[in-house]
Parts: structure tokens; sequence; C-alpha cells
């Protein structure tokens, strides 16, 4: 895959993410996929900030979306290459102060495979 197909999975993850269209969102990973979040360390501290697997991300994002049903992002950049884009936005919920966030998502034949989300 090349770098505007990138782009193209991190636009669907965004605007699935936006939606809360959890099984859209999930159809963009690999089934064994790894992602890290300081919120998931914070929230559940026994993960270490890692979860594996679809199943998991369901659970973690389905809470979230419960959580924080005012929950959307707002891109800034994506910049990607043939393996991983980087995605710059923020993070937007009512009640809380903006949150600028750095991911990057690893893609291998059209599928994440790992992702990593920065906080700043």
């Amino acid at each position: 895959m090349g770098a505007n197909e990138n782009k193209v999975i991190a636009k669907k993850w965004f605007n699935a993410f936006n939606a809360h269209d959890l099984e859209s969102l999930l159809a963009l990973y690999e089934t064994d996929a790894q992602h890290y979040s300081p919120k998931l360390k914070w929230h559940k501290p026994e993960t270490l900030g890692f979860i594996r697997g679809v199943e998991a991300l369901r659970n973690w994002w389905q809470e979230a979306f419960d959580r924080l049903p005012s929950l959307q992002y707002e891109v800034i950049r994506l910049t990607a290459d043939d393996e991983q884009v980087f995605m710059e936005y923020t993070r937007f919920v009512d009640g809380e102060e903006p949150l600028s966030v750095g991911e990057v998502l690893e893609i291998e034949n059209g599928r994440i495979v790992q992702s990593r989300v920065y906080h700043g």
C-alpha cells in the first residue's frame, strides 16, 4: 500500500470514530492488532497502556463512547508513507479542555496492525 492509500485508511478511521461507529472502526484493524494509549494506562492500569486484539479494542472504545458521548476528533494533519500514518488531531469532550493528540497507525496489507497514541 502506498502513502495515499494509508491516508484514506486514516480518513476512514476519523469518520468512523467521530460517528462512534464501532463496527466500521474495528473493520480497519487486523484481528490481533495492538494498541497503546496513555488514557488506557490511566483507566486500566493493569494493561500498562497496551491491549491486543479486536475484542479488546471493541471493549475499550465502547466504554469510551459510553463514558464520553460528546467525544470528537478534529484532524490537524495526516502524514503518511508506505507503512504508517502519523495523525495529529485535537480531542474534544464537553466540559473538558481540548487535548492535542498524536497517533501513529502502522498498516500492513490495508489493515492497521498497531496504533500508538501520544498526548500533548
